[in-house]
């Protein structure tokens, strides 16, 4: 596994690219998994990440009225879920650096038939086009470890999060049982990327996501860079194993 060689390179995977190239490629990748994006997720976890959402929107705790964020919201569960809740009275502003994942998320909002609370607008995590202290929550749900500059994603969300409001970073982490991340570690090398080749006609796309994820910083690595960034109160949740975890952290 290597590491960037110099301040201007970063991860893609497993390898190192210029700081500049990294959101073209990230781009790439999700323009093309966008189609079948929902059935891979379904088929990779076994279904698991609706649950794993399932819990996170239960932390959001949300009320009618409630004005909410979700940042690479991709196909829109989250943010479908959050506008059912915080009703005609509240407001859901979906944003995605891709185009093509923010259109898939679209058609899927108008399918369900909601309009109204739900706005789409395509936007970088690291400088969020919103004013300070407006979001009662943000959300993020695995899209931070796409993100070059997770530090900036940070400080960007805190700068709009209102005083009392809530940040929720669902993402895949790092398992904490020990044959549990052999386990883990075989699936994800031998199966996932033939799965991306078979469904969705792209090995290259699903071996550069599960090297992503490896990439990722682990469940107390990234709460110190959320508590760097200005978050209180910062604790997190494994969940199946560790496999994926659900970090939350407030602003006061």
């Amino acid at each position: 596994m290597s590491s960037p060689t110099d301040q201007n390179t970063t991860h893609f995977g497993y390898k190192d690219v210029p700081l500049n190239e990294k959101v073209k490629l990230v781009a790439d990748v999700f323009r093309s998994v966008a189609p079948k994006y929902d059935l891979m997720n379904d088929v990779m976890s076994f279904g698991l990440h609706r649950l794993w959402k399932r819990f996170t929107i239960a932390k959001a705790d949300l009320r009618a009225g409630h004005i909410v964020l979700d940042v690479a919201s991709g196909t829109g569960d989250l943010a479908i879920a959050f506008a059912k809740i915080v009703g005609t009275t509240g407001k859901v502003i979906m944003t995605d650096i891709n185009e093509a994942m923010l259109q898939v998320g679209r058609e899927r909002v108008e399918d369900a038939g909601i309009i109204g609370n739900i706005n789409c607008i395509q936007a970088n995590a690291e400088s969020l086009p919103f004013q300070p202290n407006y979001f009662d929550c943000i959300s993020i749900a695995f899209g931070l470890r796409n993100v070059t500059n997770k530090s900036a994603a940070l400080a960007s969300m805190y700068r709009i999060l209102k005083p009392g409001g809530k940040l929720l970073i669902l993402e895949f982490s790092h398992p904490t049982i020990p044959m549990l991340n052999k386990l883990y570690d075989s699936y994800s090398f031998h199966v996932i990327p033939k799965m991306g080749e078979l469904i969705a006609n792209d090995k290259a796309s699903y071996q550069y996501l599960v090297e992503s994820i490896r990439m990722h910083p682990d469940q107390e690595t990234l709460k110190t860079m959320m508590m760097q960034a200005g978050f209180e109160d910062v604790n997190y949740f494994n969940l199946s194993g560790g496999i994926v975890a659900l970090h939350m952290g407030y602003k006061y």
